[in-house]
């Protein structure tokens, strides 16, 4: 479909129209659990006074709320821009033309799915912190809603290729269950049971539980272990379910993954209960990020993020690849990017100095670390066997310096700016030329005493960039200059 099709098919929506009306379900429910403290705080008031039923009351004021909210909300397509409009003593309007639409999110909770609705999230590359300032159509039918999703996205800039015909959906990853064995190696479950734990102990504390709990006593007296059993076991516990609720987390938020590719976008769909679909502008798809967390690598795994330019802070969005296999990451992001190279190219080292500050860096808190454990050992004449932890920190230590300095790298191919870096969390950056619009060379005092700068790649709209650590200075002016021409070469003697 030309654009001016695509343009003909949005001139159907040119009126106000209402979301719609099973929405009537959804709003009052979601005004009820707002209001939820305050209606147990109205039943239990009325309960104990026998008086008028005033939690009847208390009920029909968020299911009025609800019917409120769907009665003044109401959008529409016209005149070349997506129009919405809420409220009703405080009116509120947000507009945007159809070619600054980037992104297209759609997001269906279980009540949503449940009644084949699902929310139409449209980004148009203008970061927004307040939830008042989105775009967001919720909800519409799930078939209206992906119709709209492609006729907003085939609505191209002015410079867009006439007669273009979006080509048919090409598959490009679906989700294989064995990749939950790396759920365990994220992040999400310490995230989660802090939650659950943190949770717990308030509950706990609120009943009194911590005023009863005699430590003194627990080791034997409650499990019949001796303490470091107990204490072992309760680690074993704890792991255990730190793993479990990872893989929960995991297949709730991945299960069903699909990535594919049509009409001139990549788009996303995941989730098990709250299902999600995204879609990413090819237009706006900058490079690509591969990530290599600590745990995750060590299993042979990582994750795959878009670069995307004007893409606002939306948890997940640009997630191409969740925690798999790495030759998996790998092969999405060579049919991303179109070409091997920033993928395979070999890297460009920044020279002995910048090898000196990985260490230099890691190894100085460490040593004094080991010579204040020392002092104490000696100054109290202590046990030699106290000095364990700080030895082992520094051989740590060690351990991550050289693997920084054997993953600090760079290279400019295939009209590329590839950088790589880090250690307990290694990524390897793909940024395209063409969406550079500017370069920040950045040195501290120490950078400049050994004649290294930071070299930061800038792309519009948004927070996206690629930096590039501790380059040598005269290597850094050229990478610049060679990626864009005359960029920097203005400025250089």
């Amino acid at each position: 479909m030309t654009e001016t099709v695509a343009r003909q098919e949005l001139a159907r929506d040119h009126d106000w129209q209402r979301l719609d009306p099973r929405m009537l379900l959804v709003h009052p429910v979601k005004e009820l659990l707002r209001f939820l403290p305050v209606l147990i705080g109205i039943f239990l008031a009325g309960a104990g006074s026998g008086g008028p039923r005033w939690e009847l009351i208390g009920v029909a004021v968020p299911i009025g709320l609800g019917v409120l909210r769907y009665l003044t909300t109401s959008f529409r397509i016209a005149d070349g821009r997506v129009e919405l409009r809420r409220g009703l003593l405080n009116r509120h309007v947000l507009s945007t033309p159809l070619d600054r639409v980037r992104t297209i999110d759609l997001t269906a909770s279980p009540i949503h799915r449940l009644l084949g609705l699902t929310t139409v999230r449209i980004g148009t590359g203008t970061a927004s912190t307040s939830g008042d300032d989105r775009l967001d159509l919720d909800g519409l039918p799930v078939d209206r809603a992906r119709t709209l999703r492609e006729d907003l996205l085939q609505v191209a800039p002015e410079d867009a290729p006439a007669g273009a015909a979006p080509s048919g959906p090409r598959v490009v990853l679906g989700f294989d269950p064995a990749w939950i064995r790396f759920a365990p190696l994220t992040s999400s479950g310490l995230v989660i049971a802090a939650g659950v734990l943190g949770a717990s102990s308030q509950l706990v504390n609120t009943l009194g539980g911590f005023d009863r709990f005699d430590p003194s006593g627990w080791g034997n007296s409650v499990t019949g272990l001796p303490v470091w059993a107990a204490v072992a076991g309760g680690l074993v516990t704890l792991l255990v379910l730190v793993s479990g609720l990872a893989i929960g987390g995991y297949v709730v938020a991945n299960w069903g993954f699909t990535l594919t590719h049509a009409a001139g976008a990549w788009h996303l769909r995941r989730g098990l209960l709250t299902t999600r679909e995204t879609s990413l502008d090819d237009d706006r798809v900058a490079g690509v990020s591969l990530c290599e967390p600590i745990g995750l690598r060590l299993a042979g795994g990582g994750q795959l993020r878009a670069i995307v330019t004007g893409l606002d802070k939306q948890q997940g969005s640009a997630v191409l690849v969740p925690p798999a296999p790495f030759r998996v990451g790998m092969a999405v992001a060579r049919d991303v990017l179109g070409v091997a190279g920033p993928v395979d190219a070999p890297l460009v080292g920044h020279g002995p100095a910048a090898r000196r500050r990985r260490y230099t860096r890691a190894l100085l808190p460490a040593g004094v670390l080991l010579v204040a454990d020392l002092f104490v050992v000696v100054r109290e004449d202590l046990s030699a066997w106290l000095l364990a932890p700080a030895l082992v920190v520094l051989a740590s230590a060690g351990f991550v310096a050289a693997d920084r300095a054997a993953s600090l790298g760079h290279t400019l191919v295939d009209r590329y700016v590839v950088s790589r870096s880090g250690s307990l969390h290694r990524r390897r950056d793909a940024l395209s030329v063409d969406h550079v619009i500017g370069w920040n060379l950045r040195s501290t005092w120490f950078q400049r005493r050994v004649g290294l700068t930071s070299l930061v790649a800038t792309t519009a709209g948004g927070s996206q960039s690629v930096r590039i650590l501790d380059v040598p200075e005269n290597e850094a002016v050229a990478l610049a200059d060679d990626a864009v021409a005359d960029l920097v070469g203005q400025f250089t003697a």
